[in-house]
């Protein structure tokens, strides 16, 4: 009994001394049960300031976890690529219907994700100067930029580049009528952006 209020003590005054509760140490509760939780004077779960929760039987305390049950959910990194050559028409960087109907197909796929980070990068075709379709390129990411965002994504997350017509998806064979109909279907796989998502997920 005297050895484990002397863990029970130590445990607390080092959880005390890196701040991450305030309580005295008579009002906390250690159970050596490995599924056990850590207990406040109210007999709720010790969170941490991201909402994870202390399980004291196993491991070097604190031992953090996601969910404040044994079997509740664990986060699970994913990540996630997406690339649509219907984003844009030719010469254009706002999106087409179906470049939004795309994007809003991806933001479903990725609800529930806490997202860490986005990347997405803007592409153009070969027609026109290549000044002109670095500008477009970087207008295009942008916009895409702004319709994650306001479907909830968090600007500060989304990173993004422009690369211009420098790297095509068609080969230089290809598309070799003048700026016409013909061409500018042939080019659609250069008029895109790509996506890159990370995060995780709770799962269980």
């Amino acid at each position: 009994m005297r050895s484990m209020l002397t863990r029970t003590r130590a445990a607390l005054a080092c959880a005390m001394a890196l701040g991450i509760f305030c309580a005295t140490a008579s009002a906390q509760r250690i159970d050596t049960d490995e599924t056990a939780l850590l207990l406040d004077t109210r007999g709720a779960p010790v969170t941490s300031a991201s909402g994870l929760c202390w399980h004291t039987g196993y491991g070097p305390p604190p031992l953090w976890t996601a969910g404040c049950h044994a079997e509740g959910p664990t986060p699970v990194a994913q990540k996630f690529a997406f690339e649509a050559n219907v984003l844009f028409d030719s010469n254009k960087s706002g999106l087409t219907p179906a470049g939004r109907n795309a994007l809003d197909a991806f933001v479903a796929q990725i609800s529930g994700l806490d997202t860490r980070s986005v990347m997405a990068i803007g592409y153009a075709d070969r027609m026109g100067s290549e000044a002109s379709n670095q500008i477009l390129s970087e207008e295009r990411v942008d916009a895409v930029k702004s319709y994650l965002v306001k479907k909830g994504i968090a600007a500060d997350r989304v990173r993004t580049s422009a690369w211009g017509e420098t790297r095509p998806r068609t080969a230089a064979g290809e598309c070799k009528d003048a700026n016409n109909p013909k061409n500018v279907a042939c080019m659609q796989p250069d008029r895109r952006v790509f996506i890159e998502i990370a995060g995780s997920r709770l799962v269980k």
